[in-house]
């Protein structure tokens, strides 16, 4: 299954695809917002809502057999393991959340989209309507979706501030994400230099789904396509992608800005961060030549610790034991076992050297070693 877009209705459209052929949906659906009359700016200017046909119906009944339609379609493409995401605001994620719920799919997190620079609230009759809702769901609670958690720690700029990210602090990515409205040049125009579409997504929000649910290679739809914001990070992240839109004039500047994108091939794209390391077990290190049978383990301070053995364990006081529990024997630690790699050294040419740098110089060579042989 190759990139698409495709010019129709999205119900209709996902009929056509086979059962469990999708990695990753994010679904932007109408939120039906039930705006009436003329909402005026504090200067007396009209504010350009959303007021689209697209976003009308008849009655919460109407709304509710839309949403279930789709949504089982969605649950039909996707993958096992795969996983979808929902946004909408206060009008429509409760609905949608519930019959989320009675189709079967299982919510893994509900996540708050706080907007730097929300419109204001111009009568002062409410509190600002500063965010709107993703639900991020699965189609069982079984499912192995995936998840790049170091990536997503990568990305956290919502706790961490711009001086701590530089001196390497990076915290887990919560539940509530700090992005601007979508605004300025990246905001798409009509040929009157007017917004294209009402409600367009920001990049980073797509930028952020996109790079910590899925993987180069997979395929992203997205059924309320728009001005295929989606498509156009999945095809920057590397990801193949699926849009539909009903709408001609989105569909065609939604392909055109498609077509401008290219792959980043980055570390966020490849997920880099989350790749598992390669095995490097201190038997074969040793076989290798990168540790050596019955050279002595010292602490950092000097403090001579115990003997290494061919099977990889140390000699400390007349026993066997692995380097772990040594390490927090000859510390004099409370714990039972230490980290033996954040622990031990050892000497070359006369200089204490972590073994953890050792053991990763030995990964190198092993993946290059593993490199020239395919």
């Amino acid at each position: 299954m190759e990139s698409m877009i495709i010019n129709g209705n999205s119900i209709e459209e996902m009929k056509k695809l086979e059962e469990n052929s999708i990695d990753l949906i994010f679904a932007d659906p109408p939120y039906w917002m039930r705006v009436e009359g003329v909402l005026k700016r504090v200067e007396g200017t009209n504010f350009d809502g959303c007021m689209d046909a697209w976003d009308q119906f008849e009655s919460l009944e109407d709304y509710e057999a839309f949403t279930k339609e789709w949504l089982c379609e969605c649950y039909r493409i996707l993958k096992p393991d795969g996983s979808i995401w929902v946004i909408g605001g206060m009008q429509c994620i409760y609905t949608i959340g519930a019959i989320m719920q009675e189709i079967g799919y299982w919510l893994i997190n509900d996540i708050v989209w706080h907007k730097k620079n929300p419109t204001p609230n111009f009568k002062g009759t409410r509190l600002n309507n500063s965010h709107e809702t993703l639900i991020w769901a699965t189609k069982s609670k079984k499912s192995k979706y995936t998840f790049h958690y170091k990536t997503a720690k990568e990305l956290n700029l919502d706790t961490v501030d711009e001086a701590d990210y530089e001196n390497g602090i990076r915290k887990q990515l919560g539940s509530v994400w700090k992005i601007a409205v979508c605004s300025g040049n990246e905001r798409l125009k009509n040929e009157q230099g007017e917004k294209l579409h009402t409600t367009q997504k920001p990049e980073e929000l797509l930028y952020r789904i996109i790079a910590i649910s899925s993987n180069v290679g997979d395929m992203v739809l997205d059924p309320f396509g728009g001005t295929m914001t989606t498509g156009a990070i999945a095809k920057r992240l590397g990801r193949k992608y699926f849009m539909i839109e009903r709408d001609p004039k989105y569909y065609e500047y939604g392909k055109q800005r498609i077509d401008q994108e290219v792959f980043e091939d980055s570390d966020i794209a490849n997920a880099f961060y989350d790749k598992k390391p390669l095995t490097a077990k201190m038997p074969e290190m040793i076989q290798n030549g990168f540790f050596f049978n019955e050279e002595m383990f010292y602490l950092q301070d000097g403090t001579k610790g115990g003997i290494l053995q061919a099977d990889g364990k140390l000699l400390y006081k007349g026993k066997i034991t692995d380097m772990h529990s040594c390490a927090a024997k000859v510390k004099g630690v409370k714990a039972k076992r230490l980290n033996g790699f954040a622990v031990w050294f050892v000497k070359r040419d006369g200089i204490l050297v972590s073994i953890q740098e050792i053991r990763e110089d030995y990964r190198t060579w092993l993946q290059q070693k593993t490199d020239s042989n395919k």
